[in-house]
């Protein structure tokens, strides 16, 4: 006798270790790109090549819209597609996604080729732009495309919390890779001390070289993805549907196939927005953090250029070593107040920053509280994120891209409204920016952190689930025909108790 099939309750089989780190790998290439384009895109604008902050926040910005629009088009387009010759519907985007960031990033950190002292800024802009846009593109595919094939190669809440984590972890390292090969580069020029200081023109090499060792880092860590991760194909023209033999309700005798969670109908789910507010909220934490950083610790701190490298890596560092605690901290105390406590710890680094100017080793501790409490919030707002899609797999790819849309378009802003209120706008720094730069870094941690926790609050009170889906189900259930007279009603009745 045939075995029954599992239910989209049951958690399938454990995904191999192998597999789990060939997955992990395939956002290298993002990460890489991401830690140079938060953390030096402004510094790079600003110091080294001599660009205004409003120019220089008009690039981000630019570049934030760009993904932010293209990811929730991707994330739909992704869902309908098919696959590309032998990879599957989401390895096909990733591919492309990862072609288009090798061709374009290097240009984004290296000087423009037609410009000359005389050019103006917005001839600069407009070369810039092109490259900009297609490496935003590449990357929103990636992520997007990566970021949906959790749920469907695990389907156990553990599962996605472990794949997650390995995602992470993998994060950090390419975060490390990046920060440590920045401290080396400006090392070289040991034997140029009066260019150790300060950022200026003499270090387009070290940022063009950096952007072009991390593409290539990047392009090895992309192959080991595509060549160890196995994704379920999907037959031509057919969207991934419920066997004939799955039943409608868990525990229930087989039904009519339950009907597909598109996208216009995770519109009507109010988790929807919870969980998109939240992941917002992290993501704003987190990414404005390591965009102000370096900005922070030149010239709020008067720090040399080499902190730049090392504070960072102090930060992933504490990132990476915490990302191992999530597995059994989410078992022990659950999403909620695992997420809690990240925010907690992002808080205490705020009010650290508030209260007193950290001298010597104190930056260190204060990198290690951000760091820590940005890995744990990051690493729990995507669980939940897994955790609503639950099963509809099918529709996870536009989930993921309305979520990053939200932080993608939140981050662009908020970059634009720090660049226009900057104290200085005609010179890198005066003595008003020193301030400027701390309590940029209170408001972006302790501020967003106080938004989070409200959110947070929501989900605690109305806890993460399909609740219009539930009712489609029930009226789908009432809806059948009385062809079995008696029958027919004890199954509505037994429908009943079970919802």
């Amino acid at each position: 006798m045939a075995e029954p099939p599992l239910s989209p309750q049951s958690p399938g089989p454990a995904l191999p270790l192998r597999a789990r780190l060939s997955f992990a790998c395939g956002h290298f290439l993002n990460d890489a790109c991401s830690a140079l384009w938060f953390t030096y895109l402004l510094p790079f604008l600003h110091a080294v090549l001599g660009y205004g902050h409003a120019a220089a926040g008009g690039l981000l910005l630019a570049g934030q819209a760009a993904d932010g629009l293209c990811t929730p088009l991707l994330g739909f387009e992704a869902d309908r597609a098919h696959g590309c010759g032998r990879c599957g519907r989401r390895k096909g985007w990733h591919l492309a996604g990862t072609t288009c960031v090798l061709v374009s990033f290097p240009f984004v950190f290296s000087p423009c080729l037609a410009c000359r002292e005389s050019t103006p800024q917005w001839a600069a802009f407009i070369y810039y732009l092109p490259f900009i846009v297609i490496f935003q593109f590449g990357w929103a595919a990636t992520q997007v495309s990566h970021l949906a094939l959790i749920p469907e190669l695990v389907s156990s809440d553990h599962g996605k919390v472990e794949l997650t984590a390995f995602r992470y972890a993998f994060t950090v390292m390419a975060n490390i890779t990046v920060y440590g090969l920045t401290w080396l580069l400006l090392n070289f020029q040991t034997d140029q001390p009066d260019r150790m200081e300060h950022l200026g023109p003499q270090d387009i090499p070290v940022f063009r070289n950096l952007a072009l060792i991390v593409v290539g880092l990047g392009a090895v860590f992309s192959l080991i993805f595509h060549l160890g991760t196995k994704e379920k194909p999907y037959p031509l023209g057919v969207l991934p549907e419920p066997e004939e033999s799955t039943p409608l309700l868990h525990k229930e005798p087989p039904g009519p196939p339950r009907p597909l969670l598109l996208w216009k109908d995770w519109l009507l789910e109010p988790s929807f927005y919870q969980v998109a507010v939240l992941y917002m909220a992290t993501r704003l934490i987190v990414n404005l953090s390591q965009t102000y950083i370096a900005m922070y610790l030149t010239n709020s701190l008067l720090l040399s250029k080499k902190y730049i490298a090392t504070i960072p890596l102090v930060m992933y560092v504490s990132g990476f070593l915490s990302s191992f605690l999530m597995k059994p901290v989410n078992k022990w105390i659950g999403r909620n107040l695992t997420y809690f406590v990240g925010i907690l710890v992002v808080l205490a680094f705020a009010s650290w920053v508030a209260l007193a100017r950290p001298v010597g080793d104190e930056i260190y501790g204060l990198a290690v509280l951000l760091g820590a409490g940005s890995a744990t919030i990051l690493v729990t707002s995507l669980s939940m994120t897994a955790d609503l899609i639950g099963t509809n797999t099918h529709s996870s790819a536009f989930v993921y891209g309305a979520m990053s849309f939200t932080d993608k378009m939140a981050n662009g802003l908020a970059v634009m409204v720090i660049q226009n209120l900057h104290p200085c706008p005609t010179e890198l720094c005066c003595p008003a920016c020193v301030g400027f730069y701390r309590w940029v870094m209170v408001l972006v941690t302790g501020g967003i952190a106080v938004a989070a926790v409200t959110t947070l609050c929501s989900i605690m009170v109305w806890p993460i689930r399909i609740r219009c889906r539930a009712v489609s189900l029930q009226g789908l259930r009432s809806a059948r025909t009385p062809e079995s007279g008696t029958e027919s009603t004890e199954g509505e009745s037994h429908s009943s108790t079970v919802n």
